[in-house]
């Protein structure tokens, strides 16, 4: 593949840079008209801001249309966002729907196909092939991720085992049986299953080569731990249900920034207050505009994820634009005695101790007397635990570390193994008790 040219859906066809934005200005357009035609709260939206479809001319005028939130989708549930009739719709997707209403995602087979081929590509970045077996763990159902990457495997045609989540010892006898070469899962959980293996003696019996692992924020410590036990390499995946799933990005094997599949979703980075786009390498708001969704396209949607983009050509020879590992997300960052702090932040700090200390964490914030403050709980060994002088030097080894990395003064609690809980899924790193 030349420096200068990227590959383009499944007839593999090469598109220069100028043919691709003038791609993307066709599909831009055809999305515009298709939704203030058939999506009565765009229609509004778009009146509001005196802007007709006509206005749209190409990619360079993204910036006049109205952006969309979660909010909008769940005050418009289940299907009032659906831009085609509903016996073409083939399957719905969506959140799990922890609290309040679910986020519902309809998809006609145009936009399933379109799902696998972006997720073919990115299991390709990874050196996958139809000789892989894929052992995917993502929860199954509602949620995106196991049917995104079992359509994903079976684009390339590898073998898919659709274990779901959950019974760790389970998982890894199948691994071991079947002769699993990739595994699919949040990184969380990637990190359970490797100690689960490693304290089983069975990372030798394995025969893994890839983890495809997202859903969550995770760091290079946690990837290179990973990585270390099962001698794997691990890939960072990237989707969100409102545009397919996983396979809206992926990190190839120069591991610097994640190649978006932009024929598809046209990618912002906005600042988050000002919805300002920012430079490539400054920190924003990731913005998507579904450039060939029939279900329920979107503008301008707003992942409240933060990141960086960079339009420079990849070593590897792709010319997509790629963003930075994230940074967390907008509702993620807690502002602590006005200071923005993220739970990776805390990770790659514990991750950097290691030893007696553990990548078990939990965030706890509090507000007393108009003072914020933040507890982080840890998790140390048995061995450690049992003393209390070396308990001690622990936490102050912690407390020095969270605040010269934060700025802020920190409280630490360490608590014995096995003290918090484990996650499946997405793991679970943060309460704020405060009513702000």
């Amino acid at each position: 593949m030349k420096a200068d040219e990227i590959y383009l859906d499944q007839k593999h066809e090469c598109m220069s840079a100028d043919e691709m934005e003038a791609l993307q200005s066709e599909r831009l357009v055809d999305t515009v008209k298709r939704v203030y035609e058939n999506v009565p709260f765009y229609t509004e939206k778009m009146k509001e801001l005196g802007v007709e479809p006509g206005d749209i001319k190409g990619i360079e005028d993204i910036g006049k249309l109205p952006f969309t939130t979660k909010e909008d989708l769940r005050n418009n549930y289940p299907f009032g966002l659906r831009a085609v009739p509903a016996e073409d719709i083939v399957r719905v997707q969506g959140t799990s729907g922890t609290t309040g209403k679910l986020t519902i995602i309809p998809y006609t087979q145009n936009d399933v196909d379109a799902w696998a081929e972006c997720m073919g590509r990115c299991l390709t970045m990874a050196g996958l092939t139809r000789k892989d077996i894929i052992h995917v763990c993502y929860g199954y159902g509602l949620f995106t991720g196991g049917l995104g990457a079992d359509y994903g495997g079976q684009r390339i045609g590898a073998m898919c085992v659709p274990m779901s989540a959950g019974n760790t010892q389970r998982q890894i006898m199948c691994m071991e049986d079947f002769g699993a070469t990739a595994i699919a899962c949040t990184p969380s959980y990637a990190l359970n299953l490797a100690e689960a293996i490693q304290a089983a003696g069975k990372v030798d019996a394995m025969k893994l080569k890839v983890g495809i692992h997202g859903a969550e924020p995770w760091t290079e410590e946690m990837r290179s731990k990973i990585e270390n036990i099962l001698g794997i390499e691990c890939f960072d995946i990237y989707g969100l249900c409102e545009m397919t799933g996983p396979g809206v990005a992926m990190d190839c094997r120069e591991h610097n920034g994640l190649h978006i599949n932009h024929d598809y979703f046209y990618p912002e980075i906005l600042d988050p207050v000002t919805h300002e786009p920012v430079g490539d390498g400054e920190i924003g708001e990731l913005v998507f505009t579904t450039l060939m969704k029939e279900g329920m396209p979107l503008l301008r949607y707003r992942t409240k994820d933060l990141t960086s983009i960079t339009h420079a050509t990849c070593e590897c020879g792709r010319t997509m634009p790629r963003i930075s590992k994230f940074k967390g997300r907008t509702d993620d960052m807690k502002v602590i005695r006005g200071i923005n702090v993220f739970p990776t932040q805390v990770e790659t700090v514990l991750l950097s101790i290691g030893g007696d200390v553990s990548n078990h964490y939990l965030m706890i914030v509090d507000r007393t007397d108009n003072r914020d403050n933040l507890t982080v709980q840890v998790e140390v060994s048995a061995e450690a635990y049992a003393s209390a002088e070396r308990t001690r030097a622990i936490k102050k080894q912690i407390a020095a570390k969270l605040k010269q990395a934060l700025g802020l003064s920190v409280d630490v609690d360490i608590v014995a193994p096995e003290t918090i809980q484990r996650s499946e899924g997405k793991a679970k790193r943060v309460i704020d008790n405060r009513k702000l």
